[in-house]
Parts: C-alpha cells; structure tokens; sequence
C-alpha cells in the first residue's frame, strides 16, 4: 500500500473531538493534542508515523513560528510533509517569552496537522470567533432596547450618544422633551443632541 492509500484511510478514521472549553467565549475547541490522541491509534493500525518540527522564520519585522507535520511510512519511507505558520505576539499578558512562543507552536502544529489529515476547522472558534462583536452587537441592542422603553415612560434620547433630552426653554414657550426630541428628527433625519451635531458639523439653534 503507498503512503498516499494510507493517508487516505487515516483521513477516512480519523475523528478528532473538540476535547476543549473555553469558558470566557464559551465555545468548544481542538487542539494538537486533541489530534495527536485521537490519530495515534489509526498511525498504528497503518504503520505510519507523524513527525512535528517547528522552525522560526523572520518576515519582515515579525517573527513566525513554520511548524511542518511530516507522514512517514515506517515500511517504505515514503513522506508527506504539510505546513502552517502562526506569528508570535510581541507580548501577551500573563505569559513570558517563552511561553507565547509555545502557543504560537501549538497553534502552528494544530493547523499543519488539519492540512495533513483533512480536518476543517472552518467553524472553530479560532476562525470564527466573532465574541467580541457579538458582545458589542448584544450591548447595542440592549441600549436601544432600554431607550425604547425609556421613551415609552416619557424619555426621550439622543439617537447617537444615547443623552436625554430634557427640553428647553425660549423666551415665549417652554419645550418639553417630547416636543425636543421630535424637533430634532424632523430637522435633522435623527434626534440628536447638540454635542452630536456639533461633531457631525451642523448649525444647531
């Protein structure tokens, strides 16, 4: 059997679970380890082996860590090699030197790995891990929530910044900040305070 009806039976067995949590994004994750253990057995069972290297690679003025994941038919010799690289971080916190580059490592011998053995991870959290804008998104939608409620019980706010109108005062009648708010949209497409349309360029009254 050649190194490549070998590979393809390894790719065709191989299930890798996602053997980790994160808590903060609360998603459930691989890692090379996860792989590894999983692959182990079917290396075996195929009389092959997977060799993992890694080489540090200056591009530019970052540094990268090259991890190569090498398929070695202990009967032949026959190889096949796949590559991935993962750039370092200038720093991280919590973590020395060394310690940021091992993760890059990992992260760098995971995705050699997912090439070599056909894993996607297409829908990780790693590529597509959107927390952040998803957090953002949640509190945006929360805020005009809340002010939607709020105008419900007799507020009225900017639809910018978010700051309440509270109304004003002219020499012949007093605006409530009902009569504000609608003045605002009507004049300006959006009820916006006079902070937001300093900034946005407008002449306000």
């Amino acid at each position: 059997m050649s190194i490549y009806s070998k590979l393809f039976e390894i790719q065709q067995n191989l299930k890798a679970p996602k053997g980790q949590y994160n808590k903060f994004g609360s998603f459930h994750y691989r890692s090379c380890e996860d792989i590894l253990e999983a692959v182990k057995p079917i290396l075996a069972q195929q009389k092959t082996v997977v060799i993992l290297q890694d080489e540090l690679v200056l591009q530019g003025q970052r540094y990268y860590i090259k991890a190569t994941a090498c398929l070695l038919d202990i009967e032949t010799g026959e190889q096949i090699k796949s590559e991935a690289y993962a750039r370092e971080e200038e720093a991280k916190k919590g973590m020395d030197s060394s310690q940021v580059t091992g993760a890059s490592s990992s992260y760098a011998r995971k995705y050699a790995l997912n090439g070599l053995f056909c894993i996607d991870d297409n829908k990780d959290s790693d590529t597509t891990n959107t927390y952040g804008k998803e957090n953002q998104q949640n509190q945006q939608v929360q805020k005009s929530q809340q002010q939607a409620q709020s105008q419900t019980q007799n507020q009225y706010y900017c639809e910018q910044c978010g700051k309440e109108f509270t109304g004003f005062k002219t020499k012949n009648r007093n605006y409530t900040p009902l009569q504000e708010y609608k003045s605002r949209k009507q004049k300006y497409g959006k009820a916006l305070c006079n902070d937001c349309l300093a900034l946005g360029g407008f002449i306000y009254e």
